[in-house]
């Protein structure tokens, strides 16, 4: 008796016309996915920066909006130095696999 339990989240046969990439491919579309994510945080740093510096010189009343800003950038850094860190540890153990 077959029983198969199929997750209500999952279609299977979305998954089986999946395209496959090569390697090269691969590659090239996290690479692509990486940079925009860097650039994204960097913004937010950028942005952050800016409407603090204008806070400072008096030419913004709005700190809630300054303070949200900063802390936007500051969760996106973080949560950048995480996925960093997981990818780092990541390659470490690949390393250490024998073949």
């Amino acid at each position: 008796m077959d029983v198969r339990i199929q997750s209500p989240f999952i279609q299977t046969n979305t998954l089986q016309n999946k395209p496959k990439y090569t390697p090269a491919q691969a590659q090239d579309t996290f690479k692509q996915a990486l940079s925009k994510a860097i650039k994204d945080v960097n913004e937010l740093q950028n942005v952050s920066a800016h409407k603090t510096d204008l806070l400072a010189k008096g030419k913004i009343d709005n700190l809630h909006d300054v303070m949200i800003t900063g802390q936007k950038a500051s969760v996106a850094l973080q949560a950048t130095v995480e996925v960093r860190n997981k990818v780092v540890e990541a390659y470490q153990e690949i390393m250490r696999m024998q073949v």
